[in-house]
């Protein structure tokens, strides 16, 4: 025995200094990584904390805030983080010995053996009942023990994975809190955009009802062709039915609003009630290096986090070819009626094992769950790579998107100062008596057009420069905030009961 824990206590010695995972490496995608973005001449430090502020809306912040705080899917989220940090203590358990308690108490009460009829008439027995039967009772206390030496790193590598997978799901959270922000900033313009639309619209089929009246009274009086007429009115009544749609997008736009912060649409539609102004923004957004993708998008980070669990388990798997070395203990007392109850002085006992467990034959389960993880390594190890050509493909497409966007709205908005500019003619001119009014209309619906457009392209300015900062990543929270990741509960209410109202 000594000569087993011996070797045993020598083998934990050596705990620790083999290693079966392969070696850590990037994937040669990744490290041939562009020095800077084509389309960005800009690499100036990305700081993105609470970017959408300057839109100056505290409308949109509040709501921001509120996905933020009450999302549900970050609530999904939250909880699988905390399922995989007890996880990863689950892996880290094995790394320490295992401890039990057992006690257990017992009463007998047994016939002497000839016995059993000693104490009848006629039995021939000369004692009573009590003579011919044995009465007896013990107790026991006892610890277990046991301890598996990690000799080759099955369970240091199993542990490793398991707090990478950690990593990965706090990764995941952020990744679904950008999206959950991105949305909502996202939704809150074509709210935006979709009540400019509604407003131009109504004034639109104002302005071309009174159009095809003119147009009417002028077919009427011989001044113009039945061609015109047919031509104004067919316009107004496309607008009009352009009406219903763009009020089912609002409510559908609402709607999804409200699933985003977690509220019904009627509390949606009573925090929307004020003016919405957001202040555009056309600041050039600093896009940093691309190197710095891989450390601020979160999807990246959680790639390379699976990446490394899938590397840790490789060894594991490996580790499993070799013996494992058990250590366990078992101290423990017993008392009875001979020695007292519980007399720890004189009934301990206590015993010491050494194990040495080898695998030899397996059918073939070792060498099939080895080449599994190396599969999973290599599926990982890809993915990782996609993940960040897709970074940096979706960072540069966004920088040049959101270039492209400035310059189409300074475009649409010189050319509705040029639209303002014809109405105002034409209503100096009719005023004065060298114009018509139709042409004043029709100069009226050509500016309303391009406010249209201009709010359209409003919109489309504001979800680029939110696609840049989507897909720099970063974190969009206050770093300093404590607790970023952590407890994220749902509410829970008991169901009512059968009879009660709801």
């Amino acid at each position: 025995m000594r000569c087993a824990i011996t070797i045993a206590l020598a083998a934990l010695a050596l705990t620790g200094c083999v290693n079966l995972a392969p070696d850590r490496a990037q994937p040669q995608v990744t490290a041939q990584l562009p020095e800077g973005f084509p389309n960005s001449e800009n690499a100036a430090p990305y700081r993105p904390a609470a970017w959408w502020t300057a839109f100056q809306d505290p409308v949109l912040d509040a709501l921001v805030a509120d996905a933020l705080a009450n999302n549900l899917d970050i609530a999904e989220a939250s909880a699988r983080v905390a399922q995989a940090a007890a996880q990863a203590r689950v892996a880290r358990s094995a790394l320490l010995p295992r401890v039990s308690a057992s006690g257990d108490a017992s009463y007998s009460n047994t016939p002497l053996s000839g016995s059993a009829f000693g104490g009848f008439p006629g039995g021939g027995g000369g004692g009573g009942a009590q003579s011919s039967r044995i009465e007896n009772d013990s107790y026991s206390l006892g610890l277990g023990a046991s301890y598996e030496i990690d000799l080759f790193g099955r369970v240091r590598n199993d542990y490793a994975a398991a707090r990478a997978d950690a990593l990965a799901a706090e990764y995941d959270y952020r990744t679904v809190q950008l999206a959950a922000a991105a949305e909502t900033i996202a939704t809150y313009f074509e709210i935006v955009d979709s009540r400019r639309q509604i407003e131009l619209t109504l004034e639109t089929i104002d302005l071309l009802g009174d159009r095809a009246a003119r147009t009417e009274e002028r077919f009427r009086r011989g001044l113009t062709q039945s061609f015109e007429l047919y031509q104004v009115q067919q316009d107004q009544r496309n607008v009009q039915a352009s009406l219903p749609q763009r009020e089912a997008a609002l409510d559908d736009a609402e709607g999804r609003l409200g699933v985003l912060v977690r509220a019904y649409p009627q509390a949606v539609e009573a925090r929307l009630a004020r003016p919405l102004t957001p202040q555009l923004v056309f600041d050039e957004v600093p896009a940093g290096l691309p190197a710095d993708l891989l450390g601020q998008r979160p999807d990246v980070a959680a790639a390379w986090a699976r990446l490394e669990a899938a590397r840790a388990r490789v060894g594991a798997r490996k580790a499993e070819r070799f013996p494992s070395i058990t250590l366990s203990a078992q101290p423990g007392t017993q008392g009875g009626d001979i020695g007292g109850a519980l007399d720890v002085a004189n009934n301990w006992a206590v015993n010491l094992t050494a194990g040495l467990t080898a695998p030899i034959f397996q059918g073939g389960r070792i060498s099939a769950n080895i080449e599994a993880a190396k599969a999973t390594y290599d599926a990982a190890a890809a993915n990782y790579a996609r993940t960040v050509l897709t970074a940096f493909r979706e960072a540069n497409s966004a920088i040049e998107d959101y270039e492209e966007n400035r310059q189409r709205y300074r475009l649409i908005l010189a050319q509705r100062e040029e639209a303002r500019f014809s109405a105002d003619l034409q209503a100096r001119r009719f005023e004065a008596g060298v114009g018509d009014y139709v042409s004043y209309l029709d100069a009226l619906r050509a500016l309303y057009q391009v406010e249209s457009a201009l709010s359209s392209a409003g919109r489309t300015v504001a979800i680029a420069r939110l696609g840049i900062h989507r897909a720099l990543g970063g974190d969009w929270t206050d770093p300093s905030a404590p607790d970023r990741i952590g407890p994220h509960p749902v509410e829970m209410v008991p169901a009512p009961q059968e009879g009660q109202e709801p």
